[in-house]
């Protein structure tokens, strides 16, 4: 698998305003920045010196990794940016296909 990196400006929408996306290999990170306002407060601002304040590990083979990252979206970022992102993720190929069990 490939290196892939992603940041995400959302604003208002993001806690911290910014989501910044990395897979490296099988390893999925998503990581919750704060908007780094001495860069600018535009959507085209330089944002990949913001300060972390949360980071998130994914395996790509878990069985769980869709539920997984979506939960992990949906408390950082509403529904809309979460569908954004995980579309993002599987067009780089990455499987976060959802898994169904019965009872």
């Amino acid at each position: 698998m490939a290196k892939y990196t992603k940041t995400w400006r959302i604003g208002e929408y993001c806690k911290g305003g910014v989501i910044t996306t990395e897979v490296k290999g099988t390893k999925i990170t998503i990581i919750g920045k704060d908007w780094d306002f001495s860069t600018g407060s535009r959507k085209s601002s330089n944002q990949t010196n913001a300060k972390e304040w949360c980071r998130h590990d994914f395996e790509c083979e878990d069985t769980n990794n869709y539920r997984d990252v979506s939960e992990i979206l949906l408390d950082i970022t509403t529904s809309y940016w979460c569908d954004q992102i995980i579309a993002w993720f599987e067009s780089k190929d990455i499987n976060l296909t959802p898994t169904f069990s019965r009872w």
